[in-house]
């Protein structure tokens, strides 16, 4: 640390941390206050302690505005999917894949397809957000219309999308994750299916029986058809109002950045909205900020598809740049790094620094906000301790994966949590018990180091190497 500076002590960590969990619950259970008030009132919490401890002001601004540029890209993510998701409900996109999806999927079977389907769009375009604001909108209304509890058909359609957030080699956590781990992108792929493809086939199977047992489909064949039919009096639907998806679909596979393919997508459904579900040319363009506006008559339709547009997601990005500006000073104070030290210090094993792992990179989630912020937690607070043990770093970037991805949309204020609330109109609580993918993650995770099964150890020190990205 620099002369006048220093670490904080245990007891200051505790206090910032029991800080944050008694200001959260105040604020969001006793008051009713937006999270953001509770987030933006943590900050100053830190920046006491910053200061006690020897930082200056500027000093913890400069922190501040770190830990929101390291998750700048999401927030810009968040915009071009608010923009895309507007423009694709108004342009009749998103009622048409709910229109033409209505007879061909069975109600018994839904919450099984709506998992995988949302799965493979995942593993195809790489993004969870993307998925769940295309494809998963349209499976949410699918399930409404045969009936289903709409946490319950949201846990189906996340678990899905985190699919392939974890896995695609196009995800931008896979690969941040396998490159800050230095391990090789493909083999960090193949280490992760050994947790990723049990958890898939016993949540899928979850998925079905409950489908088959626990939904009651009576009176879902008739829901079903008034929701056709109001979709069909309100939209023009059709064959060709799926190219927009496909477009997108095919250039997200073909690598392409995502934030400029999906704000492509979302002009295409301007263009889509001005010439077959005639929107005036300027209204069509104006959805793009300020959304739309639809009444069919039908009401779980109008609640589904009254959402998107750049303005929809304000209160999710503030809410995120005030998580990212929280992760930031926590890095800044040198919290992270005390909380790092701690753990070194007690895993001794493969369980232990598994669990350490995925705790850390939870930290990331539940204290900075955002997936990104875990994945740099999860593998840098403990990667001292997989070499210490000899430990293969696949280990280190699978655990830092099934403790930092696959949590994001189980935390409230992160960037995920928000976003999938927003996007299918669930709050996070309410889904949160269906995220079987998840939790079945972590679950085997665990499973694995305690039990040393599929734990990989290097012969000598530097073999980790051959791992490394090129």
């Amino acid at each position: 640390m620099t002369k006048g500076k220093r670490l904080p002590t245990l007891g200051e960590v505790s206090l910032v941390l029991i800080s944050f969990v008694v200001i959260m619950f105040l604020f969001i259970v006793q008051f009713g206050f937006p999270i953001q008030l509770a987030l933006l009132t943590t900050w100053f919490v830190i920046i006491l302690v910053g200061l006690r401890i020897g930082h200056t002001y500027k000093e913890l601004q400069n922190g501040i505005i770190k830990g929101i540029n390291d998750g700048m890209e999401a927030v810009l993510i968040l915009v071009s999917v608010g923009a895309l998701i507007g423009t694709w409900i108004v342009g009749g996109i998103v009622p048409s894949i709910i229109y033409y999806g209505l007879p061909i999927i069975n109600p018994s079977i839904f919450l099984l397809a709506a998992f995988v389907i949302c799965a493979i769009t995942s593993l195809a375009t790489g993004t969870s957000f993307g998925s769940a604001g295309t494809a998963g909108i349209a499976m949410m209304g699918i399930g409404a219309s045969f009936g289903m509890p709409i946490p319950l058909v949201a846990g189906a359609v996340i678990s899905g999308c985190y699919v392939g957030d974890k896995l695609s080699p196009l995800s931008d956590t896979t690969v941040m994750t396998a490159s800050l781990s230095k391990v090789n992108l493909i083999e960090h792929i193949k280490a992760m299916l050994y947790v990723s493809a049990p958890a898939f086939i016993i949540a899928g199977g979850l998925f079905l029986v409950t489908g088959f047992f626990f939904v009651d489909n009576s009176g879902s064949i008739d829901q079903a058809q008034a929701t056709m039919a109001a979709l069909g009096e309100y939209f023009n639907i059709g064959w060709y109002m799926l190219i927009p998806a496909v477009i997108v679909i095919i250039l997200l596979a073909m690598k392409m950045p995502s934030i400029p393919v999906i704000l492509f997508g979302a002009l295409l459904g301007s263009v889509w909205a001005s010439l077959f579900q005639s929107v005036p040319i300027l209204d069509s363009i104006n959805v793009l900020y300020a959304g739309g506006s639809i009444e069919s008559g039908v009401v779980f339709i109008d609640q589904l598809l009254n959402r998107g547009g750049i303005v929809f997601m304000l209160d999710v990005i503030i809410l995120i740049l005030f998580a990212l500006g929280v992760g930031g000073l926590m890095e800044q104070t040198g919290i992270i790094r005390v909380i790092c030290n701690t753990m070194l210090k007690w895993a001794n094993n493969a369980g232990k620094t598994t669990l350490s792992t995925m705790l850390a990179a939870f930290f990331g989630n539940f204290f900075g906000g955002a997936a990104y912020v875990s994945i740099i937690t999860g593998s840098k607070i403990t990667e001292e301790n997989y070499d210490r043990l000899r430990i293969d770093r696949r280990v280190l970037s699978r655990n830092t994966e099934a403790g930092g991805t696959v949590t994001t949309p189980m935390v409230p204020w992160s960037d995920g949590g928000v976003f999938m609330a927003a996007t299918l109109g669930v709050s996070t609580l309410a889904y949160l018990p269906f995220l079987w993918f998840n939790f079945l993650v972590i679950i085997i995770a665990l499973t694995y180091g305690f039990t040393n099964k599929f734990i990989w150890y290097t012969n000598e020190e530097d073999e980790s190497i051959k791992y490394q990205a090129n």
